[in-house]
């Protein structure tokens, strides 16, 4: 395997030694790409926090980030963590915006912050307000993707893509030819759920403040209701156009069980990453998933001759305009 890591300081490009074991991981929200790694320390090399690493395996773009944290540890050797440009995005920011889609809010900050853009794909859907006196930027760049899901259903990844911030339908990230079945050589465990982000009564309202009073607008599903109990979800909303259809959608995407699958030590595929959708077909004992699911995190090692990796992928509702995929 062909491992190429390079680090830039002051204008100037170090390939060091690295030890074996370099470590790339990604999570679907809120979060950078992380890459760590350790280097041996010679007469030659010299950089600091800040400086660009890069990442390329088999000729392949894999990472493109900063260094955040240096190590130093015994026989010279320094392990380093390094971020994506996402990282920057931690920053708290006041902002309040109308009439505004999260695609524009995204090319807002990206334009703000000078950072490098990639695709942005339209997200379409118009927020009258969109406004925080106290959140990181990328805690409200995913706020807005998810009231871009609950009133339309469609999800969208946000990343960095080798230095490119991009955002892409759900549809984009799906890879087919990937399947996850009894084959692989690595250890599994299968959870479903119905206490974390399963509601089967959604109630969004509205405070009225000539009148002083509160507009409820609710919807359910009695057969869940009365097979698990009441799991409500109650959200404030700034106006009332559509609340109908968002209801509807919020129902939809969240009156299910949720279903997460860790997946250890499985040969390593470079085109996975939070985000991705991957087909899964596996006998778990006693229930057969046969679903395309999504990835949560994922966590690759690279070795002079192996490449591994570790998947936490979920199950639900994953849509797009030109897909619905139901696990």
């Amino acid at each position: 395997m062909d491992i190429e890591l390079l680090i830039e300081h002051n204008n100037t490009i170090y390939q060091p030694i690295v030890e074996e074991g370099v470590i790339w991981e990604t999570e679907r929200k809120n979060s950078p790409s992380k890459l760590t790694f350790t280097v041996i320390k010679d007469d030659a090399l010299d950089f600091t926090e800040g400086d660009a690493v890069r990442l390329r395996v088999n000729d392949k773009n894999v990472f493109y980030g900063f260094v955040f944290t240096k190590t130093r540890r015994k026989e010279h050797r320094i392990k380093v963590t390094a971020y994506d440009q996402i990282r920057y995005l931690k920053n708290k920011l006041y902002y309040n915006f109308h009439d505004t889609t999260a695609t524009q809010f995204i090319e807002f900050i990206i334009n703000k912050y000078n950072l490098h853009k990639g695709y942005l794909e339209d997200t379409k859907y118009v927020m009258s307000s969109l406004s925080n006196t106290n959140s990181t930027i990328i805690d409200a760049i995913q706020y807005s993707l998810e009231k871009t899901t609950e009133n339309t259903g469609d999800l969208f990844v946000f990343y960095d893509d080798f230095g490119f911030l991009t955002l892409r339908g759900i549809s984009d990230m799906l890879i087919n030819d990937l399947l996850i079945n009894e084959t692989i050589s690595g250890d599994f465990d299968y959870t479903t759920s119905i206490d974390e982000e399963t509601y089967n009564k959604i109630t969004l309202y509205k405070n009225d403040e000539e009148t002083n009073k509160m507009d409820l607008y609710q919807i359910q599903h009695g057969e869940n209701i009365n097979r698990w109990g009441i799991l409500e979800l109650a959200e404030e909303i700034k106006d009332t156009a559509n609340v109908q259809n968002r209801l509807e959608t919020m129902l939809s995407l969240f009156n299910r069980r949720t279903r997460h699958l860790n997946i250890n030590n499985i040969l390593g595929d470079l085109r996975v990453r939070a985000g991705s959708v991957i087909p899964v077909n596996m006998f778990l004992g006693d229930i057969q998933v046969n679903n395309l699911m999504l990835v949560e995190r994922c966590r690759h090692e690279f070795y002079e001759s192996e490449h591994i990796m570790d998947l936490t992928l979920r199950g639900g509702l994953i849509k797009s305009r030109d897909t619905e995929f139901e696990q």
